[in-house]
């Protein structure tokens, strides 16, 4: 029988690993579901504290789920007018409801 110590060393099961990932999504996936009613072309950080989700209104959250939507192509950085100020440019999909990790559709001849 293994004592505590032993059980605490070793790494968590495969379930318990695969569930971290869906934990960072859902924040995420809240923000891109505010951003399909957000107008304007660019959003910031001080947009996200002001406007957005209520669960997404710290710091922390904000960045971890704009990095996420930055990650899977949802925004991308944007030069600002201020030094201390971070835009992102909303890269709008022809998807109804778009998920986080929905790839692209792809359109040619």
């Amino acid at each position: 029988m293994a004592n505590l110590f032993e059980r605490l060393g070793r790494p968590p099961p495969a379930e318990a690993r695969s569930i971290q990932p869906q934990d960072e999504l859902l924040p995420a996936q809240k923000l891109l579901d505010w951003l399909q009613h957000w107008t304007k072309p660019t959003i910031s950080l001080r947009d996200i504290h002001a406007y957005g989700p209520n669960s997404l209104r710290d710091k922390k959250s904000a960045v971890r789920s704009i990095e996420v939507l930055v990650h899977f192509g949802w925004l991308s950085p944007n030069r600002s007018h201020r030094y201390d100020r971070r835009v992102w440019e909303i890269v709008r999909k022809p998807i109804v409801r778009p998920t986080v990790a929905t790839k692209t559709p792809v359109t040619g001849p």
